[in-house]
């Protein structure tokens, strides 16, 4: 097996992981891609911020890698991880509730976005237009 990368899932996280996981496909047929292999691609995209493209060849095909992060999104299954390792780190007194949050990320959304009445002008262009109303002679 190859080494742990310092991006990668430890032994002891993937022992964590592997049963909140469903379970790897039969081997009939075309074999499956290993859960921790996959996992640990979608953690290299997200750690690195890189486009799904770029994925590094041992994690196998991005589109491969991709597909299983969606279906999985979709099913809920990121939610029912998150859900059950915050419940476990509570049970073992680890979860501290005044630091434990996902993002608080604020973004400041356009004016136009904000519902602003359309061809309004903005107070900047209306002082440079004299504070009136659209002119328009005939």
């Amino acid at each position: 097996m190859n080494p742990i990368r310092r991006h990668e899932l430890t032994n002891d996280q993937w022992q964590r992981l592997a049963p909140l996981l469903p379970p790897q496909r039969c081997p009939v047929g075309r074999p499956a891609h290993d859960h921790r292999t996959m996992l640990n691609g979608m953690l290299w995209i997200d750690r690195t911020g890189a486009p799904w493209r770029d994925l590094p060849d041992r994690y196998g095909k991005w589109q491969t890698v991709y597909s299983r992060f969606r279906r999985w999104r979709e099913a809920g299954l990121w939610d029912r991880i998150l859900v059950a390792l915050q419940r476990d780190a509570a049970d073992a007194d680890e979860l501290d509730g005044d630091l434990a949050m996902i993002d608080g990320t604020n973004i400041r959304a356009h004016h136009h976005a904000a519902g602003a009445k359309k061809g309004a002008m903005t107070s900047h262009w209306a002082a440079a237009a004299g504070g009136g109303g659209a002119n328009s002679t005939s």
